[in-house]
């Protein structure tokens, strides 16, 4: 079993520090009165969870599904259909990608440790998972600012509504659409846009 981290959230006495581990190399060119951005999923990089540097540019040429998970909510069941779809579909270049997070009610507060086990023993995740991070509010993690702002993004804007939102990131790393909380993993949007149909 693999795992990567993406930026971690440490909490010291009850108060969340986070550890900003992501960073960007690109800019943001404005041109025209509009907001272009060159910036893609594959300009960040961050520590896997043994502190080693994890290049995002490593996922080129792969489909990634960036999906926001927690062990303690009525949608953690999706951690199962995202296994199966990570199983179909990861040899024909697609990836899922979890970043667990504690946004929501706080329905994540394990370890990076504690999530890792919970979802091997529970749901055999072998997709990658990240280290926890803050999807929302004022610690949000880079990448979910680039996910969520147009003006970051230059597709659309769609902040993170609950645990396992879904992020359609293409081959070039750059957004391609989002699947909200509810929808299914397996959603022939999500599938149709993985085979091409």
């Amino acid at each position: 079993m693999v795992f990567f981290a993406l930026g971690t959230v440490q909490c010291t006495g009850g108060a969340r520090q986070k550890q900003n581990n992501m960073q960007t190399t690109d800019h943001l060119k404005g041109g025209n009165g509009e907001q272009e951005t060159d910036k893609t999923f594959h300009d960040f990089t961050a520590l896997d969870i043994h502190g080693d540097r994890f290049d995002l540019a490593t996922l080129k040429g792969k489909k990634v599904l960036v999906v926001n998970v927690a062990s303690k909510c009525g949608l953690t069941p999706q951690y199962e259909e995202l296994q199966a779809l990570y199983e179909k579909y990861k040899d024909n270049d697609f990836v899922v990608i979890g970043f667990p997070a504690n946004n929501f009610n706080e329905q994540e507060p394990g370890t990076n440790a504690e999530i890792m086990e919970f979802c091997g023993v529970n749901y055999g995740v072998t997709f990658p998972m990240m280290g926890k991070i803050s999807v929302a509010g004022d610690d949000q993690a880079p990448l979910y600012q680039w996910l969520t702002q147009k003006s970051e993004n230059g597709i659309l804007d769609q902040e993170v509504t609950w645990n396992f939102q879904k992020y359609m990131v293409d081959e070039e790393g750059k957004l391609v659409d989002v699947v909200l909380p509810r929808e299914s993993p397996m959603s022939e949007k999500i599938v149709g846009w993985i085979t091409g149909g």
